[in-house]
Order: structure tokens, then C-alpha cells, then sequence
């Protein structure tokens, strides 16, 4: 395979996209800089989520417990589009797509019971839960 070279004609749409980009990002930053506020009191620096001053520790240990329901939502949550689009195309995708669709939740299905059987979704104490056997 012969790869044509192009010529410097073709070419300068490209480079004039190029510098035109950079131009406008310079000229933003300028004009920020020109027109911004300058204000420096004594909370400038200090900083706040949603207009209250943080207190205590950042670095504060959670629960694993949220972090695994976090997890559990995104992966669920994701195959809940992919059964929504094929429901949508229905009729398009036919008894192959259906026995898909079948074998994909029945996937997803075996996936939450064992996450149940596991004991990933248990949020209550040690002493109530099953005790499992290494």
C-alpha cells in the first residue's frame, strides 16, 4: 500500500485550525486575567464545597460498605441500558436477540445471587450475619 504524499495546498486548512485554536485559548486566558476579580480576604484561600468551610479530617475512613453498593450500582446500572436498547429494537433483533437477551439477564441474575449468596450486599452486623467457612 502506497501512501500519497500531501501537498503543502491540502494542508494549511489544518495548520490555520491550529494557530486559530491556540489564538482564541491565548485570548480567553487574557481576558480572564484582564477582566477577572481581584479581591484577596482573609476566606480567599480557604477552601469550601458548596459554600460551607470544610471541618475535620479529609482523609476520614468510610465504610467499605458504600464503596461496594457504589460499584454494584454502576456495573447493574450500565446492563440496565443495554436492556433498555434492546427492548427498544425488539423487533428488529427477533428470536436470536430475545434468546440474547435471555442468556444475558439470566447472566446478570446468577451474578446478583451470588453477590447475595456471597454476603457483598449484607449491611448488617457480624454477629447476624451467616458464618462462612474458609
Amino acid at each position: 500500500m502506497v501512501l500519497a504524499q500531501a501537498a503543502p495546498a491540502d494542508i494549511w486548512p489544518l495548520g490555520a485550525y491550529f494557530v486559530l485554536a491556540l489564538v482564541v485559548a491565548a485570548v480567553m486566558i487574557l481576558l480572564s486575567h484582564v477582566l477577572g476579580e481581584r479581591h484577596h480576604e482573609r476566606a480567599t484561600g480557604q477552601p469550601y464545597e458548596s459554600g460551607i468551610v470544610g471541618t475535620g479530617e479529609a482523609r476520614t475512613r468510610l465504610s467499605i460498605n458504600f464503596y461496594m453498593v457504589a460499584m454494584f450500582f454502576v456495573i447493574f446500572d450500565v446492563e440496565s441500558a443495554f436492556i433498555f436498547a434492546w427492548a427498544v429494537a425488539l423487533r428488529e433483533a427477533g428470536w436470536l436477540g430475545f434468546i440474547e437477551a435471555v442468556v444475558f439477564i439470566s447472566i446478570l441474575a446468577a451474578a446478583l445471587a451470588y453477590l447475595w449468596r456471597l454476603g457483598a450486599l449484607d449491611w448488617g452486623t457480624s454477629k447476624g450475619r451467616r458464618q462462612r467457612t474458609r
